[in-house]
């Protein structure tokens, strides 16, 4: 059975086009990840199927519940963690969780369990206000507010923007404790390297997908040469690159450019050798150039590469 079910979703908010037939689903246990940049549709997704808002068009379903007839049950049994922080701030760490418990008829003693690991780091801190937690420790907080009332699907829309690197870390490494335990996640973020962690996700950009799969998959299809280039001056290494002819796309990642080839069959000596005689020919003579293979960037890039082609 599929825990979630989206099915041709469309919102609009006036002149502008939110989700452009957005369909998916999520199994039992899985820990599914909604990957894309700000502003392409990620929380319009989380809310509808929340139950907060309504599609212009399309159908959604929780639990075997739809999300508009059944909103009610749905809200009972889900648990939704919204990328801005919505906790009350001027209650401390403790009356927030016991708050939340009240809400849904339960009691942080009974289920206590649920949160027992996430709740411990911030135990220490149970009687400060949750205004005066760090980042990391807020989204703590709002997780165990989440878990508390024992939820079967979990709702998490950016959980981890704003947060440093091993809070973020600690989070995922909460996330899938819980999904071993049998929880059905829908998370989304930014961070393209936290796709790796999913079992499944979803590229979207502008309200649409652009292709889902498991990580290993969307890297699977990604069968262009790709190689990183290296030089002085990398703004214009940048802009010269892209002006090759045989360049399907050039973009700055770290301290590197990632050159995507058009000619599928081309050996990555033959892709270095067509970069390195065009930059040596715009006057780059000292360029390091070698072959990578694609990560979950990449083949986003590509794909939105396609997309502007197509």
């Amino acid at each position: 059975m599929n825990y979630v079910e989206a099915d041709s979703l469309c919102k609009s908010y006036g002149r502008n086009t939110a989700l452009r037939g957005v369909s998916f689903d999520v199994a039992e246990g899985e820990l599914f990840g909604i990957i894309g940049p700000d502003g392409a549709g990620k929380t319009s997704i989380f809310r509808i199927l929340t139950t907060l808002i309504l599609p212009d068009s399309g159908s959604g379903k929780v639990l075997g519940l739809d999300i508009i007839g059944d909103y009610r049950e749905i809200r009972r049994r889900i648990g939704y963690m919204p990328g801005r922080f919505s906790l009350y701030q001027d209650l401390s760490v403790e009356e927030n969780l016991r708050f939340f418990a009240t809400l849904f008829g339960t009691t942080i003693e009974e289920n206590y369990h649920l949160v027992k690991d996430i709740y411990r780091y911030i135990e220490p801190f149970a009687d400060r206000k949750a205004g005066a937690l760090s980042g990391g420790m807020k989204q703590k907080l709002a997780l165990c507010c989440a878990l508390i009332h024992k939820p079967e699907v979990l709702f998490l829309d950016e959980p981890t923007t704003g947060v440093d690197p091993v809070s973020r870390k600690e989070f995922w490494n909460m996330l899938k404790r819980l999904r071993d335990s049998g929880l059905s996640i829908i998370v989304s973020t930014p961070y393209m390297d936290e796709a790796t962690l999913c079992d499944r996700i979803a590229l979207i950009k502008n309200g649409k997908f652009m292709d889902t799969d498991t990580p290993q998959g969307i890297i699977g299809k990604f069968d262009f040469p790709l190689l990183a280039v290296n030089g002085p001056g990398m703004p214009a290494l940048l802009r010269a690159t892209r002006e090759i002819p045989q360049v399907l796309s050039c973009y700055a990642f770290g301290n590197e450019h990632h050159v995507t080839m058009k000619d599928k069959g081309l050996s990555p000596d033959a892709a270095a050798l067509i970069i390195r005689t065009a930059l040596y020919a715009k006057g780059y003579g000292e360029v390091s150039i070698k072959a990578i293979e694609p990560n979950i960037e990449d083949c986003f890039m590509y794909f939105d590469t396609m997309e502007e082609k197509a």
